[in-house]
């Protein structure tokens, strides 16, 4: 077993920083897949080291720690609180992430209405910022599911399959066959044509991996963290986990803030369309990943209780509209 305290060291004297001011280490939780320690100096401050796992995943978890790399990079860029990249490495590339640890705790109950609208206003300003940065092509940074692609309609629909092979592989509970999930998000595919610019999406911006500062007194916005699942496509994706399980479109004071600083939100139905398909991926992923990932009887109910109706509610959507609505070619 490797001794977590020598591998921390020996990160650290990697990236330049002298192994012997390590003070402390501790694990942190709720990560679902990369291993989490915090690290803690002489002088006070913070870092944060990930380790990618020795353990089957989905087809696009393959080196995700090489994505999550390219988001703190981009989110430096970009002026928005994140964690500051320190080094990626290791045995391969992308098996170990040293980053900044951001002040603050995940966003909680705790917070006033008032004091939401005003972190949901700022975290629109923020989003905007990231939604500005582009990248060379679209997909996935870390190559994970092949290079990079010329359009949104390859990189996109070549996501949708590779999670539905891996719902095929894993045998997941699906409310839907995969087969029949592929003819009906199929029919939305031309909606994706009318994304031009591969933008920077983190895609996984619920509220747990927003970080609120409260140091100061005020609360606000301490960091945007875990950013493994990022790829360059359509800053509408990120609306999904923005509003997890919900409507983005009801979220006034996020909104607010987007548009004010320059992000473009409308819901026309093109747009309707490729937010329920990016739904649909998402629920996908959510649904295959409790296999590999050996989800408890409790997270397993969870997740078929609550996310596997979202699912067929995005797959009806686009059936409705493509049925009706909208004519596709």
């Amino acid at each position: 077993m490797v001794d977590s305290w020598e591998r921390a060291r020996r990160i650290l004297e990697g990236s330049k920083i002298p192994p012997e001011r390590l003070a402390d280490l501790r694990p942190l939780d709720g990560g679902t897949y990369n291993m989490v320690e915090e690290l803690r100096l002489t002088d006070g401050s913070r870092y944060v080291l990930k380790l990618a796992p020795d353990a089957p995943g989905l087809s696009y978890e393959k080196q995700l720690l090489v994505s999550e790399a390219e988001f703190y990079r981009c989110a430096a860029e970009a002026g928005v609180l994140a964690p500051r990249l320190v080094s990626v490495g290791g045995d391969t590339d992308g098996r170990h992430l040293l980053m900044t640890a951001c002040p603050g705790e995940a966003w909680g109950s705790w917070l006033t209405d008032a004091q939401q609208a005003g972190l949901r206003t700022e975290l629109g300003r923020q989003v905007a910022r990231l939604h500005r940065v582009t990248g060379p092509a679209f997909g996935y940074p870390s190559g994970a599911l092949g290079r990079l692609s010329r359009d949104w309609r390859t990189a996109f629909t070549g996501m949708i399959d590779a999670v539905l092979d891996d719902a095929r592989h894993y045998q997941a509970r699906l409310p839907r066959s995969a087969d029949e999930v592929a003819r009906t998000v199929r029919a939305a595919y031309p909606a994706l044509d009318e994304v031009t610019t591969p933008s920077l999406v983190h895609f996984d911006l619920w509220q747990g991996n927003i970080l609120i500062d409260r140091s100061a007194g005020e609360p606000r916005i301490g960091g945007l963290i875990d950013g493994e699942r990022m790829f360059w496509g359509d800053p509408l994706a990120d609306f999904v986990s923005l509003a997890l399980l919900g409507d983005i479109k009801k979220d006034e004071s996020f909104l607010a803030g987007y548009r004010e600083a320059g992000g473009r939100a409308e819901f026309d139905t093109p747009a309707l369309l490729r937010l329920a398909l990016y739904r649909a991926y998402l629920y996908l992923i959510m649904l295959t990943e409790t296999i590999p990932r050996e989800a408890d009887e409790e997270h397993d109910r969870w997740v078929q209780d609550v996310v596997a109706p979202e699912l067929v509610a995005a797959l009806d959507e686009i059936e409705d509209t493509t049925m009706s609505d909208w004519r596709v070619s």
